[in-house]
C-alpha cells in the first residue's frame, strides 16, 4: 500500500525549462566568484567539475565534500580559500539567486497538494537532485511557496550522498524515512532521472509540463499526465490519516 509521496523539485513542482535555469544560475553565480578574483570562465569550469564529481559519488562521501574538493583541485585552490567561497556561496542563495525566480511558472498546485497529502495522512519528502546545499533548496521552495515543514525529509547536497539516477540515492532516502519501496510513489519530470525509481519497486508518476526526455523515451510506458493530472490522480487515493 503507498503511503509515502516522492516529490521533484525542479521541472516538477517548480515549473521552468532546464536550459533557462542554467543559463541565469550560471550567469548570477559567476559575478560570486569574479568578486573573489577568479574569472567567469575558470568559475564554471570548476562548477561544472565538481557537479560532475558528485554525479558520480558512490556513496562514500557526502556529495558537498566531493564538490568542493573537486572545485579546489581545478582551481588549484587552499583549504581557506575554498571556505571562504563556499560561506560567499551560501550568501548567494539566499540572496542574488532569488533572481532567477523570475523564471518559474507559477501554480498554486504543489502548494496546495503537497499540504494535503500530508493531511490525508501520506508522508510526503522531496526528492530533489543533491546537487545544491541545503540553503539553495530552500530558496526554490521558498519560490513556490511551498511550505518546509510538509516534507518529512529533504534531500540536499549536505545530507546525501549520491545523485539520481543512482537507485543509491533512493536507497538512502527510504533508509532515512524508514519507508520500502513498495510503499512509495516517486512523482517527477525526468524519464530517466524519476523514472528509474521503479527499478526498485516504487510506483512513478511522470510530470509532463516541463518533461526532461534526452533519450526519447516512450513516455506511454509510464503512468503521466499534467501537473493538474497528477494532482487529480493523488487526490483520489484513499485517506489514510
Amino acid at each position: 500500500m503507498i503511503d509515502t509521496i516522492l516529490f521533484d523539485l525542479d521541472g516538477t513542482l517548480l515549473r521552468f525549462k532546464q536550459e533557462e535555469f542554467i543559463e541565469m544560475y550560471f550567469a548570477k553565480l559567476a559575478k560570486v566568484f569574479v568578486k573573489r578574483g577568479v574569472d567567469a570562465e575558470s568559475s564554471i569550469k570548476a562548477i561544472w567539475a565538481g557537479t560532475k564529481a558528485m554525479m558520480a559519488n558512490d556513496g562514500n562521501r557526502l556529495n558537498a565534500d566531493v564538490f568542493w574538493d573537486r572545485f579546489k583541485e581545478v582551481l588549484a585552490l587552499s583549504d581557506e580559500e575554498v571556505k571562504s567561497i563556499e560561506a560567499i556561496c551560501d550568501e548567494f542563495y539566499t540572496g542574488d539567486f532569488n533572481a532567477v525566480k523570475s523564471i518559474v511558472k507559477t501554480s498554486d498546485i504543489p502548494k496546495r497538494l503537497t499540504k494535503r497529502m500530508k493531511e490525508k495522512g501520506y508522508t510526503v519528502a522531496l526528492a530533489t537532485n543533491p546537487l545544491f546545499p541545503e540553503c539553495g533548496v530552500m530558496s526554490r521552495l521558498e519560490w513556490g511557496e511551498l511550505d518546509k515543514s510538509v516534507f518529512l525529509h529533504i534531500t540536499h547536497y549536505n545530507n546525501s550522498s549520491f545523485c539520481k539516477p543512482h537507485l543509491g540515492y533512493y536507497r538512502e532516502i527510504l533508509d532515512k524515512i524508514g519507508k520500502s519501496p513498495e510503499q512509495c510513489l516517486m512523482v517527477g519530470n525526468n524519464t530517466v532521472e524519476d523514472m528509474v525509481a521503479e527499478e526498485l519497486g516504487m510506483k512513478t508518476f511522470l510530470v509532463t509540463d516541463c518533461i526532461e526526455n534526452e533519450q526519447g523515451i516512450d513516455v506511454a510506458k509510464f503512468r503521466h499526465g499534467s501537473l493538474e493530472e497528477m494532482e487529480e490522480y493523488l487526490m483520489a487515493l484513499p485517506d489514510i490519516a
